[in-house]
């Protein structure tokens, strides 16, 4: 940890995971009030809400097709998630050109600091949300999104991303862990050392800088400005353009 940083102040099918250099740490579980078979198959027959109004046209983007030295730690695409197996069929990252461009502003810039970005999930169908909704009790409900509402992830504006060491190549630490479902993962919990809410500080400095916001109960959650403008999506990972 760099003394000068603390100044600055988440059927069978095949399943193919990307291997980052990044050793994953172990993720915050729940028990799912149902099997997650059952809550797929529920989610899969179900539709997106019904929106009104005039939305740009998608423009998903592949993340690491602008910089391949952004890392990837997708746990949603292995067993290393609050639910304790995969939901993913691909281990892979995409947003909305335009927020692409703004993560890949911010990755370029923590370079000089000696960070760089690792992203943990951005597009989201929207039926992997419904089965997170129906999987998780009701007093921890505030930590995931509504589907009735459709999420930001499901527009293909919102990242869930933490910091890395170029020099280690470890991830750093942060106040909790992604998709803790507990106050530490709060954006202004008080808590932690000094270093780890310095990390935390440093990604939101960068992260508002390109005009993302910050989820107040995830640090990790950052939604782009112009998310309104795009509609929930329910299109799979292999359903998209590489």
């Amino acid at each position: 940890m760099r003394s000068s940083l603390s100044r600055l102040i988440r059927p069978a099918v095949l399943f193919l995971v990307f291997q980052s250099s990044i050793a994953q740490q172990t993720s915050f579980h729940i028990t799912p009030l149902r099997p997650v078979d059952e809550l797929r198959v529920a989610a899969l027959k179900a539709l997106p809400p019904r929106e009104r109004g005039i939305f740009r046209a998608p423009d998903l983007i592949e993340l690491v097709t602008l910089d391949p030295t952004i890392q990837l730690d997708i746990r949603y695409a292995s067993a290393n998630n609050f639910l304790g197996t995969p939901v993913y069929t691909q281990a892979r990252v995409f947003l909305q050109r335009p927020a692409a461009e703004a993560v890949l502003r911010v990755h370029r810039e923590l370079k000089a600091a000696g960070y760089g970005l690792i992203i943990h999930d951005a597009y989201r169908p929207w039926y992997v949300t419904r089965m997170f909704w129906d999987a998780t009790p009701a007093d921890k409900k505030i930590f995931v999104a509504n589907p009735a509402e459709g999420s930001k992830h499901n527009r293909g504006c919102a990242v869930d991303l933490s910091l890395y060491d170029l020099k280690t190549g470890k991830e750093v630490q942060m106040p909790s862990g992604y998709d803790e479902m507990t106050p530490r993962a709060y954006s202004n919990f008080p808590g932690g050392t000094v270093d780890e809410r310095a990390h935390r500080a440093l990604l939101r400095k960068a992260m508002q800088k390109q005009h993302f916001s910050v989820n107040p109960t995830e640090w990790w959650h950052f939604d782009y400005k112009d998310w309104k403008q795009y509609p929930v999506s329910n299109l799979r990972f292999e359903d998209l353009k590489q």
